[in-house]
């Protein structure tokens, strides 16, 4: 294995806290493989780059040696985490949880190497704890500390109701830690509460407790909050290329280097001098952010599927051409030819209501032509563009 000094840089790039450093040096001196554990709760089928940040950590433990342990929630994820929530999680049935759970696994090999991970579904020794089983789990701990958590702390506070589940998942999370005989688990920021249930739980056990690595939330597009798909500021893993691209192309420059240090693929050195050469004017912000959307896009689609989304990024957004690969979408006239209705059947928006609102603020151009009224399309082809980045081609007969 590499040096430890050299391994603890890699270990603590752009990690926000680690619990603790002397600790995991002791580990890392007794020579053997670390288990590295990260739990994922499937409540939602995709994946975006946010989630992203800790599973390129979790690659770089792998690419030093260790032992990384990809857990599945299948069974916490039916209680659904109370982190960072001002309400009580709508319950999932185990068939949502395991159908999400299979496209987390397609998703996160992208990045991961999948011989060297280490897949495990909680469900696995959850499914045998009876009712005793959790309430010896339950007398681990007292409802007083749990209140210490800020969001249950706020949400007691304001007398918004805190379901007894809730106050199980911490529990259950750091059980977890205990079954897998984990040496360190990961999380972002609002999990420090959890992961510290896992060394409590353990060292009950007589384990050795896991040290802790909790790592930054990535902002957004919209550089203010973090990235979420209910915010609409994501860019998920599965996204097609042009569009991955194009996502990453809009965040302001200062953002740029954060995600160059969380998610890119580059080392700390070589992002150094490329922000020296930005900085003294060698090189343009916009070149500097093509690479990182290039580095990024190829991570999931390959080098040519992201040099082909450069290209085309290019020639549509700098050249204002119209790109080769528009989606299409048929409707008859009349009310299936409104502009809210068809934007909405292609799925250019979520809802017709944020079509009438982008309308509204000048966001779509038929046939180059701003337009700002629901009247129906004549039969005819259509150019259509919604703000700077989406394009369709209609048809109504």
């Amino acid at each position: 294995m590499m040096d430890i000094q050299k391994q603890l840089e890699i270990i603590q790039r752009g990690c926000a806290e680690l619990i603790d450093a002397d600790e995991l040096k002791k580990k890392l001196e007794k020579g053997k493989p670390l288990r590295v554990k990260m739990g994922f709760d499937p409540t939602a089928p995709d994946l975006h780059l946010g989630h992203s940040v800790a599973i390129h950590k979790l690659r770089h433990f792998q690419e030093l040696g260790h032992t990384v342990i990809f857990l599945i929630g299948d069974f916490t994820g039916m209680i659904g985490d109370p982190s960072g929530r001002s309400d009580t999680r709508p319950p999932l049935t185990r068939e949502d949880v395991l159908a999400n759970a299979e496209t987390y696994k397609e998703q996160v090999f992208k990045i991961l190497d999948p011989e060297k991970t280490e897949v495990r579904f909680n469900s696995e020794w959850f499914d045998k704890f009876g009712a005793a089983d959790f309430i010896r789990l339950a007398s681990r701990y007292t409802v007083a500390r749990m209140l210490e958590r800020n969001d249950f702390e706020q949400r007691y506070k304001n007398n918004t109701p805190i379901a007894i589940h809730e106050f199980l998942y911490p529990l259950v999370q750091g059980y977890d830690s205990v079954a897998l005989e984990a040496d360190i688990e990961l999380g972002g920021t609002d999990q420090k509460f959890n992961l510290l249930m896992g060394r409590t739980l353990q060292s009950q056990e007589g384990q050795d407790p896991q040290c802790i690595m909790t790592m930054p939330i990535l902002e957004g597009l919209d550089g203010v909050r973090k990235m979420s798909k209910s915010y609409g500021n994501y860019v998920g893993i599965d996204e097609a290329p042009t569009d991955m691209f194009g996502k990453i192309m809009s965040i302001s420059d200062e953002l740029m280097w954060r995600y160059y240090e969380l998610i890119s693929l580059k080392s700390l050195e070589e992002i150094a001098e490329l922000k020296a050469k930005v900085e003294s004017g060698e090189l343009h912000p916009k070149v500097a952010k093509e690479e990182l959307a290039e580095d990024i896009v190829t991570q999931y689609h390959g080098a040519e599927e992201a040099a082909k989304a450069r290209e085309g990024f290019n020639s549509v957004f700098a050249k204002g051409q119209l790109p080769d690969d528009m989606p299409e979408h048929t409707c008859e006239s009349g009310e299936a030819s409104m502009p809210p209705v068809f934007l909405t059947d292609a799925k250019l928006t979520k809802s017709r209501g944020e079509a009438r609102r982008l309308m509204k603020q000048g966001a779509l151009s038929i046939d180059g032509e701003k337009c700002n009224a629901e009247d129906a399309l004549s039969a005819g082809e259509y150019v259509i563009k919604l703000g700077k980045k989406r394009f369709l081609k209609l048809f109504v007969k």
